[in-house]
């Protein structure tokens, strides 16, 4: 077994700065080459502590743009406008690609759609309430609404 401090977080193993023993053939063939981790040394410690400061600044900057977008977005309504079978339901369903070219036409901003949290299926004409999420912390509530396209 070899002692090693994780440079990075390492699924089922720990977060980084953790201090683990592993088998010698997993911290040398994965962990040492990929540096997830390093062999616990005072140069290996001052190493860590730098990166540390560094994810956090840049961690700092991530979440001051996001909030700069969110104020941007503040008070967000998108409509979308689908093919409907009957007058109420869609003919399909409206996804998150639909919502984040309509929000991207909208506001100018463009959105992944992973970032955007529906409710199950959009399916009927109506309006629902959704979520952006553009960092962990930082969520922009709005309103889908799904109006029968024009024939």
């Amino acid at each position: 077994m070899t002692e090693v401090m994780l440079m990075a977080d390492v699924k089922h193993l720990g977060k980084a700065g953790a201090i683990v023993k592993v088998a010698d053939g997993y911290a040398r063939n994965m962990l040492l080459p990929q540096q997830l981790a390093a062999p616990v040394t005072e140069a290996a410690k001052r190493r860590l502590v730098k990166l540390e400061a560094e994810r956090a600044a840049k961690r700092a900057e991530q979440k001051a743009a996001a909030e700069a977008l969110a104020g941007k977005l503040a008070g967000l309504s998108v409509t979308v406008s689908a093919r409907t079978v009957d007058g109420t339901r869609l003919y399909g369903s409206v996804n998150a690609t639909d919502i984040a070219a309509a929000i991207e036409a909208d506001r100018g901003v463009k959105i992944e759609r992973s970032q955007l949290d529906l409710p199950d299926q959009l399916k009927e004409v109506g309006e629902y309430n959704a979520n952006l999420e553009l960092d962990p912390e930082v969520k922009v509530a709005f309103k889908v609404t799904i109006v029968e396209e024009a024939q």
